[in-house]
């Protein structure tokens, strides 16, 4: 699009909290587990993920404007003979950009940072009723090859 700022994909800030915790409480699921009047959580969330090396927050910022988070958890295991795999979570797309390719460049972007911290394997999970976010994932290559369990605590 021609006059369309740059898009930047860079680590979150606590600045950018207001805005990642909006997006994440704009659907029906996140309406129902966030509290964006609140950012207290956030913040000493953001802080703890800030501090392990193992966890990258970002956001995908298009001029001064927050438009789209994901998290990328870097995991080592025994399984698959000592695999390292990455764990995709919490993509969320500011509406207005949905339909723009960012969400397509904001998977890119977490499998190539897999390869360089030389994982095996990107996994993530997806809510069952997000059946586009579904399709989404499938026509960047992912399968949906298991069915995940949650236990709330």
């Amino acid at each position: 699009m021609t006059g369309t700022p740059a898009l930047t994909i860079r680590p979150a800030t606590e600045e950018d909290l207001p805005a990642i915790v909006a997006m994440l409480a704009d659907d029906p699921l996140g309406a129902t587990r966030e509290s964006p009047e609140d950012l207290t959580p956030y913040i000493a969330a953001l802080k703890r993920l800030a501090d392990d090396a193992n966890q990258h927050v970002v956001v995908a910022v298009r001029g001064e404007r927050v438009v789209g988070t994901l998290q990328l958890t870097i995991v080592s295991g025994l399984s698959r003979k000592g695999a390292t795999r990455a764990i995709v979570e919490g993509v969320r797309v500011h509406a207005d950009e949905r339909g723009s390719g960012l969400g397509t460049r904001f998977i890119e972007w977490a499998v190539e940072q897999s390869r360089q911290e030389n994982c095996q394997l990107v996994q993530l999970t997806s809510d069952v009723t997000r059946t586009d976010a579904h399709r989404f994932y499938e026509r960047l290559g992912f399968t949906a090859s298991h069915v995940g369990f949650k236990l709330q605590l």
